[in-house]
């Protein structure tokens, strides 16, 4: 690959055949290099145009000035280690950093798939007092065999199987591209096949059942053999199948009004005593070889291979029928949906062994849970369901209990390292809210829709299982370890995202004593992850903090080291490292430290942090806040004259932030009227996993617009985009909408598309559905797809997301040539924008 088109340099990686990895970097100039390089050993009257230089790799260095200098993108960067930090240039001591105003953040994809990474069949060398890996920013003294340590500065002796090491035989971690590498972990026992155990509502009608009783069937045909599979079902009580019994259909009943601890399960499915203490008068091997057989045939008899069930599977699901209790026509159905979480819990810690493999409950539910623990809402139809309203009020009489119900759940599945993933497939709530922690602690997915009917539903739940190199694919991962090792200058203040936190003992030096989100902690638990997964890190500078220490130099550089062992799909378990630099810088001189912003990764970060505090602080203003910390932002960071507005100006690395947050101030993060609770959940969810750019996509939606005179162009998010003879598409993540114009819906009802001398027209409406596709085909949940025309009822989804310079008060002056008009009271961007710079140049 081009590694330098101005000097024409190439770059060639080879690896010897030797079980230890060596590499060899060769660098191919032409006759035309500058004088003064390096030449190439051989004939010196040779004609080849070829020349070969051999250059030591222990000695490159990336810096800051190289990554601030650099041509690529921060998005570009990302492809190398997948990291966005909020600032890429850190004030050097503590109280300039409070200045900052933005939280010092990073943005990281544990398993994201990256195209040049490496992987290796060995496992990381680590420091022996930080626990670091060894990465291309240590010093190596090959003479004396040893390394230090860039965070703690400890020196470490190289392993003995790295005797051979030199600056001419470099193992594959400190090549200077390789900052992310992945081990294969060879030290520790083989994982066990993954288990999916089905949680099926069936308080449902018949037609409901039937869709999700089909859906279901067919995405079993993608389930591998190999992996385990059990069955539950509930409605006013809970049922759990013997999928081991083959004689007839046989399973446990669990009365749903009642709690269970999994200890009561295990007894109660029978598998408590063979698989804890085994029988008793056995003693030695004799002993535990039996105890050991009662066990794992007791256990097998509800979770067993797919191979081994799959026509009884096949039959239960079948012949599954409503839940039989009737219910009255006043009343809600009874459904039990606390307990059967409940049973299914304690039935996976009891049969499969915790931290060993992949284990996912899957729970298809159609309605709020009426019955037991966990209840959202009474039977009586009379009793509506609660709203943020009530939420507020404190008025919802079941909201705590259940919230508390379900977070004793989360814990639970978090310590036996299982996921929860939740179908939700109703026009009510479900309780989505309360169960949030469940499903958030522990990596689960979730699919909100209105039918089991629904291609969202459908298209969503065989994604899951689709296997590598088929559309879509997820690469899902397990049981997973989150480790942030920073500088001595920097420490951990927290972390938001589908993770749990681990409590250390020792290592606590590097832990901020203002905690953000999940903090006091360095290590993270994540249950399940897949290649989107995307953690939120804050950080503290606390250089020159301390009475006697001074600030960092602003030429020094600093490190970040994320490890995540893990559990690959492949069953290996993996250790990724990647270690990132950045540099201090005078915090003092705004324009030094504002050409490291990462605006994209700071407006996702600052929506993050808004909505935790929405949902943990009491009477938090969300609004109020992201206007004070834009304000503050621009007084700081901009240029103007005192009392001068005309004068603002902002750097090109911040003028699209102010836009960010106008956006995300008026997305459903921010404003919940209009939305349930379970929505609100279900959105703040996946903005809380999802990468920056679909994180993005969700607080400012992509507009492309198509006509039939230019190729397809971005479009601006304004209602004066609105075009009668384009066609609009929105992506707003959630859901993707087609838009006609007016006259481009009117050729379309005259059928102009079908006549072969409008081949051109009919090229511009498969255009937007084909693209529209391609958005649908890789992306999860699967967007609700809307096709609309101008002046339609459903153009709504649209004009709910453009900005709305054209209103029913505008100036008529003001307006774009055939544009839209919305009728709303918001204010519109240049307003917000001319505000924001009043109040940023106020003395």
């Amino acid at each position: 690959s081009p590694l330098d088109t101005a000097e024409s340099l190439w770059i060639l990686n080879l690896r010897s055949s030797d079980l230890t990895p060596r590499w060899i970097q060769l660098c191919f100039c032409l006759p035309f290099e500058k004088e003064g390089a390096e030449r190439a050993c051989g004939d010196a009257g040779s004609q080849c145009p070829l020349r070969v230089v051999l250059r030591p790799l222990a000695q490159q260095r990336t810096t800051t000035a190289d990554i601030m200098s650099s041509s690529e993108s921060f998005a570009e960067l990302e492809q190398n280690d997948a990291v966005r930090l909020s600032w890429n240039l850190w004030p050097n001591n503590r109280i300039e950093a409070t200045k900052a105003v933005i939280p010092f953040g990073a943005l990281y994809t544990p398993v994201k798939h990256l195209p040049h990474m490496t992987v290796v069949p060995y496992g990381p060398v680590v420091c022996k007092a930080c626990g670091s890996a060894l990465n291309p920013y240590c010093e190596t003294d090959f003479n004396a065999k040893l390394w230090i340590c860039p965070f703690c500065h400890s020196r470490n002796h190289f392993p003995a199987h790295y005797a051979g090491v030199s600056e001419h035989n470099l193992p594959a971690e400190l090549f200077p591209q390789f900052t992310t590498i992945e081990y294969t972990m060879t030290d520790v026992p083989p994982a066990m096949a993954p288990a999916y155990l089905f949680v099926i509502d069936t308080a449902l009608t018949e037609d409901e059942l039937a869709a999700c009783r089909a859906a279901l069937t067919r995405t079993l045909q993608n389930v591998q053999e190999y992996a385990q599979v059990g069955l539950i079902t509930y409605g006013t009580h809970v049922q759990v199948h013997e999928l081991g019994f083959t004689e007839c259909a046989k399973s446990y009943v669990f009365r749903g009004s009642k709690e269970y601890s999994v200890t009561a399960v295990a007894q109660q499915l029978g598998i408590s005593g063979a698989a804890r203490s085994g029988p008793p008068g056995h003693a030695g091997m004799h002993g535990a070889a039996a105890a050991a057989a009662a066990a794992a045939a007791q256990q097998r008899r509800f979770i067993l291979p797919f191979s081994d069930c799959e026509l009884a599977l096949s039959d239960v699901l079948d012949e599954l029928q409503r839940d039989a209790f009737t219910t009255p026509a006043d009343e809600r159905p009874s459904r039990c949906t606390g307990a059967a979480l409940q049973v299914a819990a304690g039935l996976t810690d009891a049969a499969l062994a915790s931290g060993k493999g992949a284990v996912r409950i899957m729970l298809f539910v159609g309605g709020p849970t009426t019955e037991g623990f966990g209840q959202v809402v009474g039977k009586e139809l009379q009793e509506p369901i609660r709203s943020h309203k009530d939420l507020v009020k404190e008025t919802a009489s079941h909201y705590k209990k259940a919230r508390k119900f379900y977070d004793t759940l989360a814990a639970q599945l978090v310590r036996q390292g299982h996921t929860l993933d939740v179908f939700a497939c109703s026009l009510d709530q479900v309780g989505l809210a309360e169960m949030k922690m469940a499903i958030e602690a522990t990596g689960g997915m979730v699919v909100q829709t209105d039918t089991f009917h629904n291609p969202v539903f459908r298209d969503s739940l065989a994604r899951i299982f689709a296997k590598p190199g088929e559309p879509g694919h997820m690469g899902i991962a397990s049981n997973a370890t989150f480790e942030i090792i920073p500088s001595r200058d920097v420490k951990v203040a927290g972390l938001l995202g589908a993770a749990a936190p681990v409590t250390e003992k020792g290592r606590t030096a590097a832990v901020a004593d203002s905690p953000i989100g999940m903090g006091g902690t360095t290590q993270w638990k994540l249950a399940g992850l897949d290649a989107r997964t995307t953690l939120c890190a804050f950080f503290e500078v606390v250089a020159g903090s301390r009475g006697g220490d001074k600030p960092v130099q602003p030429a020094a550089q600093f490190y970040l080291q994320f490890l995540t062992r893990y559990l690959h799909e492949g069953g290996q378990w993996r250790c990724r490292v990647t270690t990132v630099t950045r540099g201090w810088t005078d915090g003092s001189v705004p324009g030094e430290l504002i050409s490291g912003f990462d605006q994209e990764a700071a407006a996702v970060i600052t929506a993050r942090l808004a909505t935790f505090k929405m949902e943990t602080e009491d009477d938090f203003d969300a609004t109020r806040w992201l206007d004070r910390t834009l304000i503050r932002l621009s007084a700081r960071f901009g240029e103007y004259r005192k009392d001068s507005p005309e004068t603002f100006t902002l750097a090109p690395e911040l003028e699209y932030y102010p836009q960010f947050m106008f956006n995300l101030r008026r997305s459903q993060f921010v404003q919940v009227f209009g939305s349930s609770p379970d929505e609100t959940a279900y959105c703040r969810l996946y903005l809380n996993r999802e990468t920056t750019a679909d994180a993005l996509t969700m607080m400012q939606p992509s507009l492309i617009t198509y006509s039939m005179e230019a190729p397809p162009t971005p479009a601006l998010l304004d209602v004066t985009s609105i075009n009668p003879s384009n066609v609009l598409v929105l992506d707003s993540f959630f859901y993707v909408v087609v838009f006609h114009g007016s006259t481009v819906a009117a050729w379309r009802a005259a059928e102009y598309h079908l006549q072969p001398e409008h081949a051109a027209f009919a090229a511009l409406l498969e255009a937007p559905k084909a693209d529209a596709d391609s958005i649908l085909a890789e992306r999860f949940p699967v967007p609700r797809i809307v096709i609309c025309d101008q002046n339609g009822s459903q153009a709504r989804f649209l004009l709910a997301k453009l900005n709305p310079s054209s209103t029913y008060n505008s100036e008529p002056g003001g307006m774009g040539g055939g544009s839209e008009v919305i009728m709303t009271d918001d204010v519109s961007l240049q307003v917000f924008q001319d505000h924001l710079k009043k109040l940023a140049v106020q003395s």
